[in-house]
């Protein structure tokens, strides 16, 4: 091995680039196989009841038409555990959208047409989609996600509040939002001998893999995965749906011919969940200098009644500002509605937008500047569990971004800002995201004669960059250059690797490369040839000493100048900012690409994002990117990234922490508090529309 100069943080192009630009790169739906069956989903046009009958006779007589699936003809799985996989074993419907087949045609164009050709009887029963807080039936679940605690409680806090000189006590809600990645989840299944193949856009291989073993009662070593190249997922992508059971079981019933499989994305908008809905209540008190007394989160938000999934809304606001009393509690409602599931910060996302719009409010109350408000509530060591921060710089993001934004210069008073018909008003609001690990990755290396090393691994590249940062970190561990690191990853035939979840893949496969890599070297001393057969070890993802000792969170500082139009109340935002400290950077191109990107999708969020469901009929009516707003080039201006040096050597041997969901926590409360600066209008539910400031 050759010592090289380190290359981790350096800001290298994509590897994978020039191929995905020539068209190159192999998404799911791309990869060649021979005479492939096209399936088109049918799906349930009630909310709630039984189907009475399936003729599909009309569209069987459709030229191309092979085969129509339902529950009639399925085959019976091993396991119905995850109801949301168990599709089509029996006529129950539990929400509107819900799979109940797929017609199988030649072509993608005849089984479409034909799907609309399958006569369906329903039973129709009363249906239930309204979220609201002051609903009786409100859940408290066992667990929140991630495994978080339900309900938290230190002092007294209702005494707090009743003794505190300055009270914040308002509602703030967040509406259902849909992660819409560019690329459709798409699938290719295949049965061979028993064997499943499956082309799968995911976020993680063997998560795919190991779910798909258990609904099939199938031995993992059966099932084969493959995905080099995910055009997105923002975590939609990160557990298997329901479509991909439709998509084995229908290759099934025409084997050994390959069946593909490509959601359209109103399909999107039923089958591979969404953000729920939150309904947040916050209640701060302070004393007369400003420094918080008690903090109250109440969080209430929706999940399906055949599954459930309930978002973590008040977690972070455990962590983020001293308060001796203090209390956080979820609550959810049990709706006939698709299964809700990740989506990019769940938890920090929304919580987050509760919390730092709150923060705002109780700053203004009590004349203190926003900054320096959360600088003088900042905490020595974590509120939630007493540990000690394995780093902690968001005072540090604050004044680096206070600085470089221009701060100082801000008149605090609403409505002080203006140029033409134009209400300029500044904004900021904190971001944290905690650091997660997901254990079992391993990965392989194998060191060859001349001088070159390949790296397996079956991580998952989504678009963030693991193909460099993962080839980055190999050649620095080995002490090569990168053209002599070889990498594989996306195919379960490759060492097992955690799915990207949680802003965990590049910490954990990264750690599992680098110990295979001092595996190598200690195997290899410096100086000695690689014998000509080779050599190859295999590292794993270490245990942390560090972990229950310390608490470990990323943490950032998000700056935003917002414009509204007096006359219409038009937003704009031409200017934003965001300064994080998020440890050690691998690359720093695909760091500012990750950052950038999270906080584009939160400006999306504070301007545009909102699923509207019709209660009469339970789906979502703008299913589609005619209905359903995202930020486009023309709403995005001038955003600045930037991170401050962080060195943490308890989080991972690395360094590393998550930086794709960090950028989008707190970039919506940013905008919010901006909107109030220049209008002095407090918005507290989004998304942000014109009609907020019209009076």
């Amino acid at each position: 091995m050759t010592a090289t100069t380190s290359i981790i943080g350096a800001p290298v192009d994509r590897i994978d680039g020039a191929e995905k630009v020539r068209g190159a790169a192999l998404y799911a739906a791309e990869h060649p196989v021979d005479q492939p069956v096209h399936a088109f989903p049918l799906q349930a046009e009630i909310t709630r009841g039984r189907i009475t009958g399936i003729d599909p006779a009309e569209a069987m007589r459709e030229p191309g038409v092979i085969a129509v699936l339902t529950h009639e003809n399925a085959p019976e799985l091993a396991s119905a555990q995850d109801a949301e996989l168990a599709i089509l074993q029996s006529p129950e419907i539990a929400f509107h959208g819900q799979l109940i087949g797929a017609v199988l045609a030649e072509s993608v164009e005849a089984a479409r047409r034909a799907a609309q050709l399958v006569h369906v009887g329903y039973e129709q029963q009363e249906h239930d989609v309204d979220l609201h807080p002051a609903r009786p039936d409100l859940v408290k679940p066992e667990l929140v996600n991630g495994g978080f605690r339900t309900d938290t409680a230190e002092g007294d806090v209702d005494a707090a509040l009743a003794s505190a000189a300055v009270v914040v006590d308002e509602v703030y809600t967040t509406p259902q939002e849909h992660n819409n990645p560019l690329e459709p989840h798409a699938t290719i299944a295949s049965w061979t001998d028993g064997d499943l193949t499956l082309y799968d856009s995911t976020q993680g291989v063997h998560w795919v893999r190991d779910s798909i073993a258990a609904v099939f009662g199938l031995d993992e070593q059966r099932i084969h995965v493959v995905c080099p190249h995910v055009g997105g997922g923002f975590g939609a992508k990160g557990v298997p749906h329901a479509h991909v059971v439709l998509a084995a079981m229908a290759a099934r019933l025409v084997a050994p011919r390959p069946v593909k499989l490509v959601l359209t994305r109103q399909q999107m908008f039923t089958i591979v969940g969404y953000r729920t809905g939150t309904l947040q209540r916050l209640r701060l008190g302070s004393d007369a200098a400003g420094r918080l007394t008690a903090i109250s989160h109440d969080a209430v938000s929706q999940t399906s009644r055949i599954k459930e999934f309930v978002e973590q809304t008040a977690v972070p606001t455990r962590t983020m500002y001293a308060a001796p009393n203090r209390r956080t509690t979820h609550r959810v409602a049990e709706l006939d509605v698709p299964v809700p599931s990740w989506m990019r910060a769940p938890g920090e996302c929304p919580g987050m937008f509760g919390l730092e719009v709150a923060v705002d409010e109780m700053a203004i109350a009590c004349g203190l500047d926003p900054v320096e408000f959360r600088i003088r509530n900042e905490p020595d060591t974590d509120p939630s569990t007493g540990r000690p921060f394995s780093s902690r710089n968001l005072v540090a993001c604050l004044r680096e971004g206070a600085q470089r934004f221009g701060w100082a210069q801000r008149d605090p008073a609403p409505r002080s800002g203006r140029d033409g018909h134009w209400l300029v008003g500044t904004g900021v609001a904190s971001s944290t995201y905690p650091v997660f690990s997901m254990p079992g990755t391993r990965a392989t290396i194998q060191a060859r004669p001349d001088g070159r090393y390949r790296v397996l691994i079956g991580a998952a590249d989504i678009g963030t960059g693991a193909w460099t940062a993962l080839t980055q970190i190999a050649a620095d561990a080995l002490g090569v250059e990168m053209s002599d690191v070889q990498l594989s990853i996306g195919d379960t035939d490759l060492p097992y690797a955690s799915g990207a979840g949680g802003s965990t893949g590049i910490t954990c496969w990264g750690s599992a490369i680098v110990d295979a890599a001092r595996r190598l070297r200690a195997q290899l001393p410096s100086g000695e040839p690689v014998p000509d057969e080779g050599v190859e070890v295999t590292g794993a993802l270490p245990d942390n000493p560090y972990a229950g000792q310390m608490a470990m969170h990323s943490f950032g500082a998000q700056f935003a100048e917002v414009r509204v139009h007096a006359d219409t109340g038009e937003v704009r935002v031409p200017r934003m900012l965001g300064i994080f400290a998020a440890g050690r950077m691998v690359n720093a191109k695909t760091a500012r690409s990750q950052l950038l990107g999270g906080m584009t999708m939160g400006l999306s969020m504070a301007l545009h994002e909102h699923s509207v469901v019709d209660p009469r009929y339970g789906h979502v009516v703008n299913h589609d990117f005619a209905g359903y707003h995202i930020a486009t080039n023309a709403d995005i201006g001038e955003i600045e990234v930037d991170w401050i040096d962080e060195h943490d050597p308890y989080v991972n041997p690395m360094g590393t922490k998550g930086i794709g969901e960090l950028g989008i926590v707190g970039t919506a409360a940013a905008i919010a508090n901006a909107a109030h600066h220049a209008t002095g209008i407090r918005v507290r539910d989004l998304p942000i529309t014109l009609d907020r400031f019209l009076s």
